[in-house]
């Protein structure tokens, strides 16, 4: 078996070619953007998350994948993306020659990333479901000019900063964000993203934590 890292990944050739097909593909039908830029900040948090809390490698190093592979499956079809990704992850990884067990992990965390029906089945899926989740912010946005026709977009453009905090000691993982309310209202933000963050304290009670939700340093969960 090959020792598969991030880096190897992010430079195979499917890998740039279906992640940059899924993001113009995505952008066509007015979705925020699931390009490069959300890809690596995923996987840099869901490595995050597990680093932070001892997990051992590979866990670590198998999130970080995972959550640059989350969304690859959109290169099919936004319906239905969550199965597609995990069953193109799992292509390449084969083809990387990574070892099975560790593809069984990646993928599973893949197919259990979206709500309603996704859940934390290993640690690497819980870290995957809370740094997707963590991702808000205005940089998503593709036409500002729009985001009073959207609500998704009227609430990511709102979104000036987004911070996920991992406290080891108080095992504690808490979402920080600061929004404009000129822009969108916090219940705007709870209209649409409640049921994200029911996963996402689902998720950190699996690795163990408890979830807080902080917007403008008001506590909200």
């Amino acid at each position: 078996m090959a020792e598969i890292t991030l880096e190897k990944v992010k430079t195979n050739p499917k890998v740039v070619s279906y992640l940059k097909a899924a993001d113009e593909y995505l952008g066509i039908i007015g979705y925020t953007e699931h390009g490069f830029r959300h890809a690596e900040i995923v996987a840099n948090l869901s490595r995050n998350v597990l680093s932070h809390l001892d997990f051992e490698e590979p866990l670590p190093m198998l999130a970080s994948v995972a959550g640059y592979l989350h969304d690859i499956g959109n290169v099919v079809n936004r319906e239905n993306h969550v199965s597609a990704s995990a069953l193109i992850a799992m292509d390449i990884l084969e083809e990387m020659d990574m070892d099975p067990d560790h593809i069984a992990i990646i993928i599973g965390a893949i197919g259990n990333h979206e709500e309603p029906l996704g859940e934390p089945v290993n640690p690497v899926a819980a870290a995957v479901i809370l740094a997707d989740k963590a991702d808000v912010h205005r940089s998503r946005v593709r036409n500002p000019k729009l985001i009073s026709l959207d609500i998704h977009d009227r609430v990511n453009y709102a979104a000036e900063r987004s911070s996920l905090r991992v406290d080891p000691e108080k095992k504690r993982i808490s979402l920080e964000l600061k929004i404009d309310t000129n822009i969108s209202h916090v219940m705007e933000y709870f209209e649409i993203f409640l049921t994200r963050m029911m996963i996402c304290r689902k998720a950190a009670e699996f690795i163990k934590t408890d979830f807080n939700l902080y917007i403008n340093d008001t506590k909200l969960l």
